[in-house]
């Protein structure tokens, strides 16, 4: 029935095995899916508003910040432009209106006089396809002047009845390419002849380039033209030939190249001697016909050409242009105002965007202004001169594309760097630069405003600096002050003479973080700040140090390449050190004062027991969303440049106090929601995959939160993170520690029920959930403190410190560590001892009935196995395998020490030995029962010693009274066994040496008894009157075959020699009687009273061997004792409790009697 019984519950355990209560990482995503709602409300999710939803709060409500303070902007300049508001914000905007009177004042003394040279330069239109549009460019100059049709027309027969103005053909000899060799050098000296068909006689030449076939001129001339519709311009490329010797000439021979080149030397050689002449060598001649250079002038290549020659000897490079002769003074002043009419034209036409008109003038427009230009004869420099000023004062109304004035402005660099332009030219230009730079400055100082996240307003900056730079390159004249302090008065001091453009860049941009602060502080309210709520006081400042934040985003993520890449400056570097200082004034006061103003809290030196009741125990997160808030602007600070010092890189020491207090808080509030969590889970597992309830879950949200908590913090500093990262182990360890206390409180009174005969306990899914919870929290404590950082921190005080310092913090906090796991793991044990203890009531009634009726077919032996095995089964489908192993060997503990005690009860109630073989039984079916995994149950069980004692207690008890007898002499023997063969050596319990010799000789038994030895004197003359009698145990097996034997008495002797051998028959079959023993007794003889014990010796059959002569046999020097402390071994009180049956009687009062002699 017992093997039925374990096998089939092996059966059944093994159906289910399946379980998961070890702790993961990823168990951390479904805490909050899984975390019970009632208890996070119990503290209005404190934890919550400080983990991972404070990080969301803070971002959202930067994003909100941000999204008003742009809507607000947006809104505010939207308001400024439709209302045409006459203020402004800078100094430097006051001078705009002055600006633009002189512009209109210009336009008012001279417009008739230039608009009477300009119908002048339309009539007497010089360049072919010129004439074409002469009507439509007419009405444009009558709309664009804004003149009427009788000023027109009057103006207009004044300009047609002047005469033609001479005309000029303007060439300039660029370069040339591919020319062919003329030189033995293989290489050529080239230079350039241009004259006009009809007048060959007025020649112009270039100058020389020697040795080279790719010669760069870039030469002007200007050519006199009668007939330009029936005149060739004619260029011929010649190699100049310098008059040289014969021997000169031969000099070259090591520069020949080629067989050509050696040819070439002879026949220059052979010339000179024989003619002594040295005429230049022609390479290649190109016609051009002057009616195909267009009225705006033409740029072109041409092939050179030779007669005779049908392969091209060459390309030539030329501008060709038709003008007239006038004042350059007066035809650049012409032409700025011409562009300054056209441009104002063209704006009122197109109307374009601000930074949207590129340059590109209305085609009409366009025409005016080539022709001007031709018929001045105004150059490339005089031209860009003209629009670069002009460009620079419209700007100032009407805000140009800043690219369109950076290529104009980079036309000009090199005649201005060349010395081209002269003094008062050069004085144009840097007045232009000044008018200028108001805009400028102020986009820098205003970008924000001007959508600084479009890719138009980007562009726009890119080419602003680029302005800026390309003006640093310059040097202005002296005393010219391109920044006048009347305008500028928020340039630094040490801008002086106020020119230094690297210098105004940045206290713009400084100027410019100034302005947006104070408009971030203008357009948040106030009245928050005043608040007494210190969480709405505190959101002020978040909410401001977001907004820096997002300006200082978009300045790294939009401006610093702009500016480091073209102006070589740290534009989001200039901005932090301004906010930095803005910020330290604003925030440091007020987190001091609210860390001051934070109260500490009690606690109780027990982690297990109640909390004391703090009063008004509350922490709103806008104080740690504030250091979040100044961590990222620390960060975008330190991260960029490591080794500036600002003055809020130290601002987690204003929160030293606050996080103190928010970690004495949490833990209040931690303990709090452990108690509320156990009070309101139901022990249930939350779903099917895991084994832990809901409150284990509740109670590592808890962790998580605070580590969260703890990372988002990043607290750099070393020090103060090791003292705060040891006090939150260290609450974590308490609330561990709590939290299993609570939980084994919970279910203590789960599990019982009684009825009208007994109270029974059975093992619930609660109880498993129980154990299951506080494992599950206990193996979440090692993960949670490598999470928090702490081996980073201790590598980092060994950096900065020292290694030993680090190894003592280190195992400061693992024996921390260790403590509050081991604390979690005693509290499991508790919880399995506390079961276990439940379950012994039943087990010992089932264990008293199995004992008393096991013969009689009774069902107690099975309604014990079914109560083991439906709890077990419970056990193992819900428990890890080491609870479940660890609840075994405690319940086998437990039911050891229980059948020790229904031992002594037994004994005592002077039970029979059938009871004691049926517990016997019972014990050894039930360990069979509690083998697990092939592993014997006395391995697991703390105390195995105890199983030994008990199952050697139940066997003892469990003999008949002359098998317990034998078992006393058995015992006796190995008391025996444990005796040195030298008395002295143990005085105390040996009395004495006999020596004896034994075997078995056919069927007989033969014993030599030779000497004693050191006998224990008895008389009071200090000797002994020994004799020794042998007897062979158990008597009732040779009782009635062998006779005792006994040895004559040595009187007065403590060394007897005895020398006497005995003969007893004794069959095969008692010779292999098991544990048989041969009993030595020594007496001393007494004539007038009893003979007294001297002692006692056995010899075990098993050692006696078969001979043929007693000489051959070895010597045995057996021990003498006495029952003194057999007395007290568990045989001989197992024959004094057995008081009803007359041989253990007599044989108790026999021994007693012996040992009292």
């Amino acid at each position: 029935m017992g093997d039925w019984m374990k096998k089939n519950l092996k059966r059944k355990l093994k159906l289910n095995f399946q379980r998961q209560i070890s702790f993961r990482e990823d168990d951390e995503q479904c805490l909050a899916r899984n975390s019970t709602p009632e208890v996070r409300q119990s503290d209005g999710e404190f934890f919550e508003k400080f983990g991972s939803v404070m990080r969301n709060r803070t971002s959202l409500m930067v994003s909100e910040s941000i999204d008003r303070e742009c809507a607000s902007s947006v809104a505010a300049e939207c308001s400024q432009e439709a209302e045409n508001s006459e203020a402004v914000e800078d100094s430097e905007e006051e001078h705009l209106p002055e600006e633009a009177e002189i512009f209109s004042r210009v336009l008012g003394s001279n417009v008739e006089q230039l608009y009477a040279e300009v119908l002048y330069e339309t009539v007497h239109v010089i360049g072919f396809g010129a004439k074409e549009n002469q009507d439509e460019i007419l009405s444009f100059l009558k709309t664009a002047f804004k003149f009427d049709d009788e000023k027109h027309d009057m103006l207009l027969e004044e300009a047609r009845a002047k005469e033609a103005p001479d005309i000029l053909l303007n060439v300039e000899v660029i370069e040339a390419h591919e020319l062919h060799a003329k030189d033995c050098n293989g290489l050529s000296d080239p230079f350039c002849t241009l004259y006009l068909s009809n007048g060959p006689t007025q020649r112009y030449n270039t100058s020389v380039k020697t040795k080279t076939l790719k010669p760069t001129w870039e030469e002007h001339f200007s050519l006199p033209v009668e007939d330009p519709n029936n005149d060739v311009l004619v260029i011929e490329v010649w190699d100049f030939d310098p008059a040289e010797t014969v021997r000169e000439k031969l000099g070259k021979f090591s520069d020949v190249k080629g067989v050509k080149g050696f040819k070439k030397l002879f026949k220059e050689v052979a010339i000179t001697a024989s003619t002594g002449k040295h005429d230049n060598e022609l390479v290649g001649t190109v016609e051009i016909p002057l009616k195909e250079v267009v009225s705006g002038g033409v740029k072109l290549w041409r092939s050179l050409t030779k007669k005779g020659k049908s392969k091209s000897q060459g390309q030539v490079h030329l501008r060709l242009a038709l003008g007239a002769l006038k004042n350059v003074q007066v035809a650049t002043q012409e032409h700025r105002q011409l562009v300054r009419v056209l441009l104002k034209h063209d704006l009122e036409v197109t109307q374009p965007l601000p930074y949207k008109w590129s340059g590109r003038f209305l085609e009409l427009a366009d025409s005016v202004l080539n022709q001007h230009r031709i018929q001045t004869g105004l150059d490339e420099n005089h031209v860009q001169l003209a629009r670069w000023a002009e460009f620079c004062a419209v700007h100032i109304d009407h805000a140009l594309n800043f690219q369109l004035l950076g290529r104009t402005l980079e036309k000009l660099i090199r005649p201005i760097k060349d010395g081209v332009l002269s003094d008062e030219e050069a004085r144009v230009f840097w007045e232009a630069a000044r008018k200028l730079m108001p805009a400028c400055l102020t986009c820098i100082r205003k970008i924000r405003k001007l959508m600084p996240t479009d890719k138009d307003t980007l562009t726009q900056l890119e080419a602003l600096l680029s302005i800026l730079v390309q003006l640093t390159t310059l040097t202005p004249p002296k005393d010219f002050e391109l920044f006048p302090a009347n305008m500028f008065a928020w340039l630094s001091a040490s801008n002086e003479p106020h020119s230094d453009i690297h210098q105004s860049i940045q206290d713009a941009v400084r100027q410019g973080a100034k302005d947006w602060y104070d408009h971030i502080m203008e357009i948040n309210n106030d009245d928050d700040k005043k608040s007494d709520d210190q969480d709405i006081q505190l959101s002020y400042y978040i909410k401001i140090l977001s907004l820096l934040q997002s300006d200082l985003l978009k300045a790294i993520e939009y401006h610093d390449k702009i500016y480091s890449e073209v102006a070589q400056f740290e534009y989001t570097k200039v901005i932090y050190e301004v906010y930095d200082e803005r910020v330290f004034g604003l925030v440091e006061p007020v987190v001091q004062q609210t860390c001051k103003n934070l109260k500490p809290l009690r606690f109780n030196e027990d982690p297990t027991q109640g909390l004391y009741d703090n009063d008004d125990i509350t922490m709103g997160t806008s104080l740690f969303e504030l250091y979040i808030a100044l961590q990222r602007f620390v960060v975008m600070g330190k991260g960029r440049y490591l080794n500036e010092d600002y003055k809020c890189s130290k601002f987690h020491t204003w929160f030293v106090k606050g996080v103190a207090q928010w970690l004495d808080i949490a833990l209040y509030k931690a303990l709090k929601r452990i108690e509320k969590a156990v009070e309101l889970g139901n022990l249930q597992p939350i779903d099917e995959h895991v084994k832990f309830s809901s409150s284990a879950v509740d109670t590592l949200s808890i962790y998580y939160q605070i580590k969260v908590f703890w990372k988002q913090l990043n607290w750099p500093d070393v020090e103060s993170s090791y003292t705060f990262v040891a006090k939150i182990i260290d609450d974590i360890c308490r609330c561990s520690e709590f939290y299993a206390a609570k939980m084994s409180t919970r279910v203590a009174g789960l599990g019982e029920t009684e009825n009208a005969f007994s109270k029974k306990f059975e093992v619930t899914t609660e109880w498993c959930t129980a154990i299951n919870n506080i494992e599950y929290i206990r193996q979440a404590i090692h993960p949670f403190v490598l999470e928090l950082g702490l081996e980073n921190i201790l590598n980092s005080m060994a950096e900065f410190h020292s290694e030993s310092n680090a190894t003592q913090c280190r195992k400061t906090l693992q024996l921390v560590i260790d403590e509050a796991i081991d604390t979690v793991s005693n509290k499991i044990i508790d919880l399995i001892e506390i079961m276990a203890e439940k379950m012994i009531p039943s087990l010992h009634r089932f264990l008293v009935e199995a004992a008393e009726l096991l013969r009689q077919n009774n069902m107690s032996l099975d309604r014990l196995m079914d109560y083991l095995q439906k709890n077990f089964e419970t056990l193992h489908s819900h428990l890890s395998e080491e609870n479940f192993k660890r609840t075994l060997a405690i319940v086998w503990d437990k039911l050891t020490k229980q059948l020790q005690e229904l031992i002594d009860s037994s004994i005592e109630k002077r039970r029979p030995p059938s009871f004691f073989a049926n517990l016997s039984d019972a014990l050894g079916i039930m360990e069979g029962f509690f083998k697990y995994d092939e592993t014997e149950i006395a391995s697991l069980c703390e105390n195995s010693d105890l199983l030994a004692t008990t199952k050697a207690r139940l066997k003892m008890h469990s003999l008949d009274t002359s098998e317990l007898i034998q078992q006393y002499f058995l015992n006796r023997y190995e008391e025996q066994k444990l005796l040195t063969h030298t008395p002295s050596q143990n005085s105390e319990q040996c009395c004495g040496l006999l020596t004896v010799k034994c075997m078995f000789q056919d069927q007989y038994i033969k014993i030599e008894i030779l000497n004693g030895r050191n006998l224990r004197p008895t008389d009071s003359n200090g000797y002994c009157d020994s004799y020794v009698k042998v007897h062979l145990l158990p008597e009732e097996k040779f009782a009635g075959s062998v006779t005792k034997c006994k040895t004559k008495v040595h009187k007065k002797n403590l060394f007897p020699l005895y020398d006497e051998i005995f003969s007893m028959p004794i069959s095969e079959d008692l010779q292999r009687t098991e544990n048989a023993l041969i009993h030595f007794v020594v007496k001393d003889y007494e004539m007038l009273s009893s003979n007294e014990l001297v002692g006692e010796a056995f010899f075990p059959f098993s050692e006696v061997r078969f001979d043929s002569d007693l000489q051959n046999v070895a010597q045995f020097h057996l021990p003498l004792t006495r029952p003194s402390s057999a007395l007290e071994g568990e045989a001989f009180m197992a024959l004094e409790h057995r008081q009803g049956d007359k041989m253990a009687r007599d044989f108790v009062k026999k021994e007693r009697t012996r040992e009292s002699h």
